[in-house]
């Protein structure tokens, strides 16, 4: 005779979990939100959106990769919520929208409901940071296919931006002005070369490294930073001259930026106007990274771009610094011809 709790699944625990979250999701809400968690859907008035001339729903799903990995080797779970939050709602706000609601899904080998409760806990103080709604999500007991202590997260969002005002690379012109926004960390990109260095080079997450005042662990836990309101305030403030936006993740700063350049203009970063990151420096030391490797794994400092007419450049870093966010003229959109010519002679300059 067989049970579910047998083959290792235990629905109490999942049960127990979804009480602990109820008190923490209720944090990260908005007024459209209709009920709360545990339902078979979370429900979102859409009459809010009558306010758009032509509304245009925007969505974005995403992980946090084997940073997933850190947070169980440390055993803190509660900031790598934030991460995910940001990697999916930071993708919405580059096109002009407004995150509006997410959901998430937690897979675990073994529920232990404290825990589960900790993730959500960071994905419900991410969400109250973007505004953005918590309506709902699902916990995965995976016995057999993760271990006990092992799990991963994803989430997805959706957002609204009206046509007239949606950003992208159609809007951008030659003499664009790129203002950067720093990083926080290492945000929830290159985990994965962080660790064979980390195992190559036999070194511990919990030894003290004096160049950061704390552990290679804390450090590298750092939750990604939330641009989405920063974004959104800037978009108002600066209404058309604002033509869009660089979510620096997978790829770095390059591939990323030529998401967003149309195909007859370049854009070129002068590096001259900001540092590799203590921590970054460190580990492509150690780990003996080539530059153009380093280049496409980690943001290098930037976590997010706005991509301005030039006559708004000085009003986009002090709007910024307003908030809270420093930011500074990184970079300049120029011709294909132009960048080339650039890159020659200009050190220091890199060009995507």
């Amino acid at each position: 005779m067989a049970s579910y709790h047998d083959a290792g699944v235990d629905i109490d625990a999942g049960d127990r979990a979804v009480e602990l979250m109820k008190a923490l999701t209720a944090k990260a809400s908005r007024p459209e939100v209709v009920g709360g968690i545990g339902g078979f859907a979370g429900l979102f008035d859409a009459s809010a959106l009558k306010k758009y001339k032509q509304p245009l729903l925007a969505t974005s799903t995403d992980g946090v990769g084997t940073k997933t990995e850190i947070a169980r080797m440390m055993g803190k779970y509660d900031t790598i919520g934030e991460d995910l939050v940001a990697m999916v709602v930071d993708d919405l706000v580059v096109c002009g929208a407004e995150p509006l609601f997410m959901t998430d899904y937690i897979a675990v080998g073994k529920v232990v409901p404290e825990t589960i409760a900790e993730i959500v806990k960071g994905i419900a103080a991410g969400c109250a940071k973007a505004n953005t709604a918590l309506i709902g999500g699902e916990t995965a007991e995976h016995p057999g296919l993760l271990d006990d202590d092992e799990f991963d997260i994803a989430g997805a969002a959706t957002g609204v931006v009206d046509a007239p005002n949606l950003l992208g690379a159609e809007r951008v012109r030659q003499g664009d002005i790129l203002i950067a926004m720093p990083a926080s960390g290492f945000h929830a990109n290159g985990f994965s070369l962080i660790r064979h260095i980390m195992k190559t080079k036999n070194l511990s997450l919990e030894a003290n490294i004096s160049e950061y005042g704390k552990s290679s662990g804390e450090v590298f836990l750092t939750p990604t930073e939330i641009y989405t309101l920063d974004c959104l305030a800037l978009i108002k403030s600066l209404q058309e001259k604002l033509h869009t936006f660089v979510h620096v993740t997978g790829g770095g700063i390059a591939d990323n930026t030529a998401r967003v350049i149309p195909k007859n203009l370049s854009a070129v970063y002068d590096r001259s106007t900001w540092v590799l990151p203590i921590e970054m420096e460190i580990m492509a030391s150690l780990g003996a990274v080539p530059h153009n490797d380093m280049e496409r794994t980690w943001n290098c400092g930037i976590g997010m771009v706005a991509v301005v007419d030039p006559s708004v450049a000085d009003l986009a870093i002090a709007s910024l610094a307003a908030r809270g966010m420093k930011a500074w003229a990184s970079g300049v959109v120029v011709s294909m011809k132009e960048a080339d010519s650039k890159w020659s002679y200009l050190s220091g300059k890199y060009r995507t």
